[in-house]
């Protein structure tokens, strides 16, 4: 069978090439979400960690946020999706996609902290001395002064977290997700050719993660210049 031929029968009969749209739109919707949880999850963590670093307060909270960095770093995202869908939602009638949506940002909001947590960390101790000389409270000095120098450090590091976001979402097909990876899957399974729809599947994600590096480079590059302003 000529490449043609096997291009024709992958993607165009029957539209197939549909699974892959729609899966792709699963996967960038999964993605957006997750990266919304994430991100202020993770914010909120590293807010309790950094005050009870800085200030000793907050013990209670800082213990949970060190359980919750410890296991959720340290087991794969493809288990704790599973336990979320078919553990804690399976009593309950919840779309697959708010589970996956759900699993993925609680995982991303474990390394989100950390990127939060060092950009804070990376900020000179005399920002906040010089705040509080000045009267201003912890929390003020710490809202006006410190963190939007921290975001500023840490927004390519989150660029690239959304990158890494995406690129994991290509296990949501365990909870039977028709995310990209399954769509090209469901290809393969009515073709019985493995080699293009997967070649597809991974032509997709490339073409998307490139868009991404652009948009967050340019946001490097524009950071840089106004830092030598």
């Amino acid at each position: 069978m000529s490449f043609k031929e096997r291009f024709i029968l992958n993607f165009i009969e029957d539209n197939r090439w549909k699974y892959l749209l729609d899966g792709l739109s699963n996967t960038l919707v999964i993605t957006i979400f997750a990266l919304m949880l994430g991100v202020t999850l993770g914010f909120l963590v590293a807010l309790v960690r950094v005050t009870h670093d800085k200030t000793g307060k907050l013990k209670l909270l800082n213990n949970i946020s060190k359980l919750y960095l410890t296991v959720i770093r340290g087991t794969p995202v493809v288990v704790q999706l599973m336990i979320i869908y078919y553990v804690v939602f399976a009593t309950m009638s919840v779309s697959k996609i708010v589970a996956a949506a759900l699993a993925f940002g609680i995982n991303s909001g474990a390394y989100v902290a950390e990127i939060f947590r060092s950009g804070i960390m990376s900020i000179d101790a005399g920002q906040m001395e010089a705040g509080r000389s000045l009267g201003l409270s912890y929390k003020t000095t710490m809202w006006k002064i410190v963190m939007p120098q921290a975001v500023k450090n840490v927004l390519p590091a989150l660029g690239n977290e959304m990158i890494t976001l995406l690129k994991e979402t290509s296990v949501a097909g365990y909870i039977a997700i028709q995310d990209l990876t399954k769509g090209g899957d469901i290809i393969r399974s009515r073709t019985y050719d493995a080699m293009l729809p997967l070649l597809a599947v991974a032509l997709v994600y490339l073409c998307v993660v490139l868009v991404l590096q652009h948009f967050v480079g340019k946001l490097e590059r524009r950071l840089a210049r106004s830092d030598r302003r």
